[in-house]
Parts: C-alpha cells; sequence; structure tokens
C-alpha cells in the first residue's frame, strides 16, 4: 500500500496580515520582509526533507515562499489557482473592524455547520473545500509513493486539516496556523493522519504572536 507525505506551510508574512486586512483569493499581494524572512527559514527547515513535487497556490505569496523553498531543492513550482486561499468576496481587502459584525454572523452559522454559507460576493468553506481537496488527491494519486510539498494560505489550511483529521469543516476555527508555520501530514490506506501541526520553531524571532 502506498504512503504520501505532505508538508503543508502557509505563506509568509504580508501587508495586509499586518494590518488586520482580509486578504483571500481576490489579493495578490506580495511577501513583506519579515514574509520573506520567514519564507526563508521555512525553506532550511524543509531542506531536510526531500520532496518529490513543489506546488503552490497561484497567488504571489505563495509563489514568493515556494521560491526560497526551490531554491534549496531545485524542483520546479506547478501553481494551482484551485489551491488559492478562499474568496472573501466583498470582504476582501477591508479592516476586520469594518465588517467584524458580517464576519460572525458568518462564523456563527459556519460553527453551527451551515458551511455551504457563501461569504457575500465569495466562497462557501464547502466550495472551498472541494476544489482544494480534489486537487491535492490528484497530486496524491500521481505521486502515490513520495513527498509533497505544498505552500498555501491560512484559512485553506484550516479548511482542508479539519475535514481531513475528521473535525468537520464546522470546527475549522480550531485549527491554528501562522505564517511560515508548516504541517506534516502522512496519507496512507484512505486517509490523513498528523504528525504535527503548526510547526514554527524554525521561525525563531521571525514568528509572531
Amino acid at each position: 500500500m502506498s504512503k504520501t507525505r505532505l508538508f503543508i506551510a502557509r505563506h509568509g508574512e504580508t501587508d495586509y496580515n499586518i494590518n488586520g486586512l482580509l486578504q483571500g483569493r481576490g489579493i495578490n499581494a506580495p511577501l513583506n520582509e519579515i514574509g520573506r524572512n520567514q519564507a526563508e527559514r521555512l525553506a532550511g527547515y524543509l531542506k531536510n526533507y526531500p520532496t518529490d513535487k513543489l506546488i503552490s497556490s497561484s497567488l504571489e505569496r505563495s509563489f514568493q515562499t515556494a521560491q526560497f523553498v526551490q531554491q534549496l531543492n531545485g524542483l520546479q513550482i506547478e501553481q494551482n489557482p484551485d489551491l488559492d486561499e478562499m474568496h472573501f468576496g466583498d470582504f476582501e481587502g477591508k479592516p476586520f473592524s469594518e465588517v467584524d459584525h458580517e464576519i460572525k454572523r458568518l462564523d456563527e452559522a459556519w460553527r453551527s455547520g451551515d458551511v455551504s454559507l457563501k461569504i457575500p460576493g465569495g466562497e462557501s468553506p464547502m466550495e472551498t473545500f472541494e476544489r482544494a481537496d480534489s486537487a491535492v488527491r490528484s497530486y496524491i494519486e500521481k505521486i502515490k509513493q513520495g513527498t509533497l510539498t505544498i505552500v498555501i494560505h491560512g484559512r485553506l489550511i484550516r479548511i482542508l486539516l479539519s475535514e481531513w483529521l475528521g473535525f468537520g469543516l464546522k470546527n475549522m476555527h480550531k485549527i491554528e496556523h501562522n505564517n511560515g508555520g508548516v504541517n506534516q501530514l502522512v496519507y496512507e490506506n484512505g486517509k490523513f493522519e498528523p504528525i504535527y501541526l503548526n510547526k514554527t520553531d524554525h521561525l525563531k524571532e521571525f514568528n509572531r504572536v
């Protein structure tokens, strides 16, 4: 039976992150200086784990982070828009404080199990999961026995891991993630098993609380 190891990493920091602005699929922001440092340290950690395929979303912050990994392993980066962040629709680029009431309403609905409820002008958690899960499984099917390194986004990590690990999308808020953090999982016998989640030891002083 084949076994696939996956490293699921979050991109480095952007100015949208530190300024409290919503940054989903509709925002294509680059890394800031802290984000580049985080990406460099993430790459330094991942060089200890040879990978067979390096994948990122189509968004710049994810691709730039993956480029630091590429510099150390020499693999081509495959960009996949199905691994882009959840689309925050009408909320894209707005301060959290400005849309706090609407976000709380959506979050309460999702926590109650209504995970097909869409953000106005954007996506639902279920829609986001379906496109991204299908993309990851297609890579697993191709590589079978090997290692995948995938650089993606915070909310998307919550969405994928909550389902893969059996918590359900309504509990995605329980999945922690930091810029430059990494999760290691093994896929075997049709199941995802965690080795560790949101590892940030490699970030040192660049790990913002």
